[in-house]
């Protein structure tokens, strides 16, 4: 093979093949996770691997222009393969139930795609499985959200994980008080989120900040944990906005015992995510053996009107390769039915024919192979591509 055939069988930085009983992990997984969605009544959706530019730009979308994969159609129009899903399902939402007052209930399934450097570790292409609850602004909603998540990470395996919940409004309701505008709201979320005070009040005084709301703004970082934090919260929060933030937590607490998943749950109120079109609660579910959140999500009531449908909406994005990697990582991952059937034949070719037949319609996926070398050659190859048993007839 010469140069440009050994660099043909190659794939990009940041993509990878997935084959075999990697692969069935997999798949396995997803259906696992997807089947308590459907449980919960959420509807399968699917909307196109690639959108118009604006679908995602700053003012709608999670990712930096700079990381997105842009390329344009025949007519000149910048196109955009999705980098999430959040923005497209609001796009579909608007275009198909414009009318609609009923709460819909969506959840998908697909691959995203974002164009960065800093991979540590990370692919650019990544299989995400999510669910959106579009017209409901409720506690109800919300406590729905995150019982889902958990149930469905218990469904797929994983026992060891919390659900961290924050409210995005605490926030803004402290920095409405202190009278931040947007540029140092955002340079401040960026300190909050990674609890480095040092730089957060450097910012504040900067600023001209009054003493006080530099203090309150500060306890931030420091409020996490168990729902005794909510109190302490309430102890700091001076304004209606910030108060109702976490008057709002303990109402979906008190809706999480209901659903027994109160143990999954702790509380995070330096969650400051930094996506722009959260509003309200919003959650991370971690697990040990994974450097970041492997689900996100959240309320996100003015998305849909930038489409045209004022409506609230609430909903989460799970990671699946992440997920995957931290059930093998725990080795914790259920183990796929495997159907796969060897046929090794070296009677006639009719006889083998039948009996393959016969086996695929007992359910088995069967792969006939004239029998040319030793059985332990069969064997081998059979344990290597994913195959539960091998005969030989």
């Amino acid at each position: 093979m010469d140069f440009t055939g050994k660099r043909l069988v190659h794939t990009p930085e940041g993509v990878r093949d997935i084959y075999g009983a990697e692969y069935a992990n997999k798949q396995n997984i997803r259906r696992l996770f997807g089947d308590k969605l459907h449980c919960y009544g959420y509807q399968d959706i699917q909307t196109p691997t690639f959108e118009f530019f604006d679908v995602f730009s700053r003012e709608i979308g999670t990712t930096p222009s700079k990381e997105l994969y842009k390329f344009f159609d025949k007519e000149g129009n910048t196109l955009v393969l999705r980098p999430d899903f959040t923005p497209s399902i609001a796009r579909c939402a608007a275009k198909y139930f414009m009318d609609a007052t009923i709460p819909l209930r969506f959840c998908y399934s697909g691959n995203t795609f974002i164009n960065t450097d800093n991979l540590q570790g990370k692919l650019k292409e990544t299989t995400q499985m999510g669910a959106e609850l579009i017209g409901d602004a409720s506690p109800e909603a919300d406590a729905e959200m995150i019982a889902m998540l958990v149930e469905a990470l218990r469904n797929a395996g994983l026992k060891e994980f919390q659900v961290s919940v924050g409210q995005i409004d605490f926030f803004k309701g402290l920095c409405a008080q202190a009278g931040l505008d947007e540029e140092t709201e955002l340079a401040l979320r960026e300190f909050i989120s990674n609890r480095n005070d040092f730089g957060a009040q450097e910012l504040l005084e900067g600023k001209n900040v009054p003493a006080d709301s530099i203090a309150a703004l500060l306890r931030v970082s420091g409020l996490f944990g168990s729902y005794d934090i909510l109190d302490t919260a309430l102890s700091i929060a001076d304004n209606d906005r910030s108060v109702k933030a976490v008057e709002r937590l303990k109402q979906v607490y008190e809706l999480l015992k209901l659903y027994g998943v109160e143990p999954y749950i702790s509380f995070d109120l330096a969650m400051v995510s930094k996506y722009n079109y959260y509003t309200g609660v919003i959650f991370n579910a971690y697990t040990y053996q994974t450097g970041s959140a492997i689900a996100k999500g959240g309320r996100y009531d003015r998305l849909l009107e930038k489409f045209g449908k004022p409506a609230p909406a609430t909903g989460f994005v799970v990671i699946i390769d992440d997920l995957v990697s931290a059930l093998t990582r725990q080795k914790a991952c259920p183990e796929p039915e495997n159907r796969n059937l060897l046929l090794v034949y070296a009677c006639d070719t009719a006889h083998a024919i039948q009996e393959a037949k016969n086996y695929r319609n007992d359910g088995f996926h069967t792969v006939m192979m004239k029998k040319e070398t030793d059985e332990e050659a069969y064997r081998a190859f059979a344990k290597a591509n994913n195959f539960s048993k091998v005969l030989f007839i």
